[in-house]
């Protein structure tokens, strides 16, 4: 088997919450996630907001430090590099922000956004250079180099998104972690992007550690899919097989509330309205399994005892008591 590029080991970060009255309480964002990347692939994480997705990027990128659990890139610890041999890795790995004019300064030209991770990351070439790998680098986003020397206020949403994408190439990455790299753009745009991104890992090879709450974008590119719940991994598998039969109520939840022309005028699903509108508290939970308060299909069992994340069928690992019953009746 080939070595995984990315390994995520129990993977656990907890926050501070400090109350006005009483003593500050402990939030886990994330809690023990273990999940593991190949070469070459599209790895998509979904869930709703606040499940701890950019959490696990901001972690995957070395960007905040882990409560506990560790980050392996191509087998390598990142949490106990040195700061500059960390500084040395990160050629290896960049990431593409959800917000494509946010994350990109306005008072910079598109040649010195781009080319700004070759002159902190890599060995720093000369201009001539820079520019020469600027303009390919432009031209493999769909980009063309006579648009080099203008600022980020004269493009639109998309080529802003592919500005991001080859600023995050520029160092030749083996992982891009795309956090939500999508859900600004309208849906042209988006299939655009999406379409390119297909087509770098096609050409160039990368993998991709792809972050998004739309479960029909992961469908379209994913090769695997893990699904995020208050920080937990509770489905992991083929993105085409988890999506047709999901072994998790949750993951059932989400893929039901995806828009459908085909469920226009209808309920869209028989699981319960509390499941689907009421939000996952913050609060940690004693014991059982996280979405038992939301699930339709819960048990006694679920109330005293956490489900392990336990392989399902060969590639399919889902953490629910009553996984088979899941996929029988999907």
């Amino acid at each position: 088997m080939t070595a995984p590029l990315l390994d995520v080991r129990l993977l656990t970060r907890d926050y501070l919450s400090h109350q006005l009255f009483g003593k500050p309480r402990v939030n886990r964002g994330l809690d023990e996630v273990s999940l593991s990347v190949s070469p070459g692939e599209i790895y998509g994480v979904v869930g709703e907001s606040g499940c701890g997705k950019s959490t696990l990027a901001r972690l995957v990128m070395a960007l905040d430090r882990p409560t506990s659990g560790q980050v392996l890139f191509e087998g390598e610890d990142l949490f106990s590099l040195s700061e500059g041999a960390l500084k040395r890795r990160r050629r290896d790995f960049q990431m593409v922000f959800q917000d494509p004019f946010g994350s990109l300064d306005p008072r910079m030209t598109v040649e010195r956004i781009v080319a700004e991770p070759l002159h902190v990351l890599a060995p720093r070439p000369t201009r001539g250079e820079i520019r020469e790998r600027v303009a390919a680098m432009l031209d493999s986003v769909g980009l063309s180099a006579d648009q080099m020397q203008r600022h980020p206020h004269a493009f639109s949403g998309g080529q802003r998104q592919r500005i991001a994408i080859a600023r995050a190439l520029i160092t030749e990455p083996k992982l891009v972690v795309a956090d939500e790299a999508v859900s600004a753009l309208d849906l042209s745009v988006q299939a655009q992007v999406l379409n390119l991104l297909m087509d770098l890992k096609e050409k160039r090879g990368v993998t991709f550690l792809f972050i998004t709450h739309n479960l029909a974008v992961v469908d379209c590119i994913a090769d695997r899919v893990g699904v995020m719940y208050r920080g937990r991994l509770v489905e992991e598998g083929p993105a085409h097989a988890v999506f047709e039969t999901p072994g998790h109520p949750y993951t059932r939840v989400l893929a039901k509330a995806e828009p459908s022309i085909h469920r226009f005028g209808r309920q869209p699903t028989s699981v319960s309205p509390t499941a689907v509108s009421t939000p996952p508290s913050a609060a940690p939970v004693e014991g059982g399994c996280l979405f038992r308060d939301r699930c339709p299909l819960a048990i006694e069992r679920c109330a005293r005892e956490r489900p392990d994340l336990r392989m399902l069928a060969p590639g399919r690992r889902v953490a629910c008591h009553r996984a088979e019953e899941m996929t029988a009746t999907t």
